[in-house]
Formats: structure tokens, sequence, C-alpha cells
């Protein structure tokens, strides 16, 4: 809805874009008829139409923008922060990451199930004794499903906090 509002004021603004250069243009026209006497071989009639085109090529694109507020832009909804106090969280199951986990290989399965099972957040270090595998190794795979956008590790003090994105 406010984009096709400011589509209308735009094109609004268009038409007194418009009604300014025109009555410009015919006030010039009517100066130069008095001042110039050598008819439309006078430099100034080209001054003149190359003033009317280009008054018309902007009023022209911004005509475009206008139409294409009106009748193509995309509404975008902010949610206030008491909306999104309001939304409920995504449950964390295995269910809702299925399509996920059918696409990783077996080590990055393991260690996305860890962090399903841990509602979402874990320390690195408890990825490490719980998979049984070393810290390059998962520091590894951790950079690969924060390469895919599915984790998030954030530095607490001497371990990571890795969390699952939504």
């Amino acid at each position: 809805m406010k984009n096709r509002i400011a589509g209308y004021i735009v094109l609004g603004i268009d038409a007194l874009i418009g009604f300014i250069v025109f009555s410009f243009n015919s006030a010039l026209g009517d100066i130069i008829n008095e001042a110039c006497t050598h008819g439309p071989a006078c430099p100034m009639w080209g001054t003149l139409d190359f003033q009317t085109n280009v008054g018309i090529g902007i009023m022209t694109f911004i005509f475009i923008i206008g139409l294409y507020l009106i009748f193509f832009g995309k509404e975008e909804r902010i949610i206030t922060r008491i909306e999104r106090a309001t939304v409920e969280p995504k449950e964390i199951t295995k269910e809702n990451y299925q399509k996920v986990l059918d696409s990783l290989h077996e080590e990055e399965k393991k260690i996305f199930e860890i962090l399903i099972e841990s509602k979402g957040t874990a320390y690195q270090s408890d990825l490490i004794s719980k998979t049984g595998l070393s810290k390059v190794r998962i520091t590894r795979i951790l950079d690969k499903l924060e390469g895919k956008g599915l984790i998030e590790r954030k530095r607490r003090g001497m371990t990571n906090s890795v969390v699952l994105k939504h």
C-alpha cells in the first residue's frame, strides 16, 4: 500500500515538473521569437529544442518510476519488536530439519543432530566430547555447516557457542 501511495506522489511530482518545463519553454519560446530576428536558423531555437527534449526525457523516466511503484513495487512488512516477541519460535525437532539432514554427510549429520537435541545451541567443546572427533575435524565440519548457512558460531570465552540458524 505504501509503495502505491509513493507511486502516486511520484506521478504528482512528475506532473508538476511537466508543468514547470512546458511553461518555462513556452516563455522562453516567446522570448526567442522577440529577440531572434533570423527565424529558425537562430541557435537559440536549437537550445530550446534540446531543453524541451531533456525535460520530456526526465519526465518520462520519473513517470515510469511512478508506474512501477504503483503496479510492481513489492510491499515489505517491518516486524516490530512487540510482534517479534509474540511470534512463537519454531520448535527444534528432527522432523523440522529432515530436508537439511538428508543433504548432509554422516559427520555433519551427527553434529547437526546433537545441536537439535540441545535445543539449537551447544558449546563446541561439548560437540568434541559427544562425537569423539578431534578438535580440528569438528572445526572443519563446523566451517562447512557455517558456509552452508546452517549454523553460526559465537565466541564464548575459550570456546565457541554453536547455534542453529532458523
